[in-house]
């Protein structure tokens, strides 16, 4: 199967984009080899399905599917390393220092 330049505009339309008329010759052929290598796979023919792919180690150890509560909700103080009446407290700033000296 072969893309040509109306198939690209057809799906530029469908995805919302605007091509140029001088991108659509490497736009379609780029499209043409996507879907060349898509068509490899066809090649492969009926694959024998006696042991399903399963990605990783053939003998992966799954821990328990465990629903936990996350321990995220904290008071602002344990944010701060000084908190006084609900205030973070931070150093002075030695350009905003009442000691003009």
């Amino acid at each position: 199967m072969s893309v040509s330049g109306k198939d690209v505009e057809h799906v530029a339309r469908l995805a919302e984009l605007a091509v140029e008329p001088a991108e659509l010759p490497a736009l379609t052929a780029q499209l043409d080899r996507i879907v060349g290598f898509v068509a490899q796979l066809e090649e492969l023919g009926d694959v024998d399905q006696d042991t399903p792919f399963l990605a990783g180690p053939e003998r992966l150890r799954l821990r328990p599917d465990v629903v936990e509560p996350a321990d995220l909700v904290r008071p602002a103080s344990a944010l701060a390393p000084e908190f006084i009446d609900g205030f973070f407290v931070v150093p002075r700033l030695g350009a905003m220092s009442e000691d003009e000296s």
